[in-house]
Formats: C-alpha cells, sequence, structure tokens
C-alpha cells in the first residue's frame, strides 16, 4: 500500500461522507452524526484542515480539525475531528498517519494547541492528556483531551463550532 495524504477536493465530498458514516457505524459512544458534522462545517467554511488518505485513487481515511472557542478568549485553538477510517483497514495504522499529518498541519497554522474528544488509549500516544483546567461541559475529563503546541495553556471551558450538532 502506497498511501498518500491531501487535501481534499470537491470531488472527494461524496466518498468522506459515506467513509466518515462507514468508520463509525459500529463505534460504541457516538451519535452516528460525524458525516453530517464534516459537512456542516465544510458549509460554513469552518474546516481549517480537511484531508484525505488515499491508495490507488481510493479513499480510506479522512481528518478534519476546526477552531473551537474558549471561555477565556485564548485563540489558536483547534478541535481535531472527527477521524476516519473505513472498517476494513482501520489497525493498519492509516489514523496514526492521518494523525501525524493533522499535528504538522496544526504547527503550520501556528496553533496554539489542539483538543480531541475519544478514547484516552489511543490519543494519548500522541501527546494528548487531560488538563484539568481546559473543560468540555457534559464530557467526562478523562475523554477530553488537550495537546498545547506553544504558548500558554488556556483555562476555562471549551466550546466547538454549532456545526458539531449538526444530525443531517
Amino acid at each position: 500500500m502506497v498511501l498518500q495524504i491531501r487535501p481534499e477536493t470537491p470531488e472527494d465530498v461524496d466518498a468522506i461522507t459515506a467513509l466518515t458514516a462507514q468508520a463509525f457505524l459500529n463505534a460504541p459512544h457516538t451519535s452516528h452524526t460525524e458525516h453530517f458534522i464534516v459537512n456542516a462545517l465544510r458549509a460554513v467554511g469552518q474546516l481549517s484542515v480537511s484531508s484525505v488518505a488515499e491508495d490507488d485513487g481510493n479513499l480510506l481515511g479522512h481528518v478534519a480539525l476546526s477552531p473551537v472557542t474558549v471561555s477565556d478568549g485564548s485563540t489558536g485553538w483547534y478541535g481535531l475531528g472527527p477521524i476516519s477510517v473505513v472498517p476494513a483497514q482501520q489497525g493498519k495504522g492509516i489514523g496514526s498517519q492521518l494523525m501525524q499529518h493533522a499535528l504538522a498541519a496544526l504547527q503550520v497554522l501556528g496553533a496554539g494547541g489542539c483538543v480531541v474528544l475519544g478514547d484516552p488509549g489511543y490519543y494519548r500516544r500522541f501527546g494528548f492528556s487531560p488538563q484539568p483546567g481546559l473543560v468540555l461541559d457534559g464530557v467526562p475529563p478523562e475523554y477530553f483531551m488537550v495537546l498545547r503546541l506553544h504558548g500558554p495553556l488556556p483555562q476555562g471551558g471549551v466550546q466547538y463550532h454549532a456545526a458539531f450538532e449538526a444530525t443531517e
């Protein structure tokens, strides 16, 4: 497999929608709206990074980064996700390569840091960890993790864009 990670193109949108829906179809702790969220973020111009993993013309994965708001007024913070890999290719390192790509993209953006809501066992290996002073209301703190890239660590509540409420 020769995996290429590249920015999405308009021609990729339908495939990204399908692969994201497939990736989360049997996942625990999901509302199964991830594909709607990506499309809603795209529609309102809030996909700061939207990249696909491709092998021989087949899309195998996707990663999204979008700005988040922090109640203390900190700027330059992003939310990771969703990150999706087609079920038949999960566990083969594609998600890890997408993560490395996303982290490099954050550096290019000059981001202060990134937050993610997800499995601590997965995201800790990329440097994410819970931070008591940075929270997402209604979420157990061990599942909301932070990666500070530079500058001070914000203190307060994090809010994702309203597109994360998309249900269609």
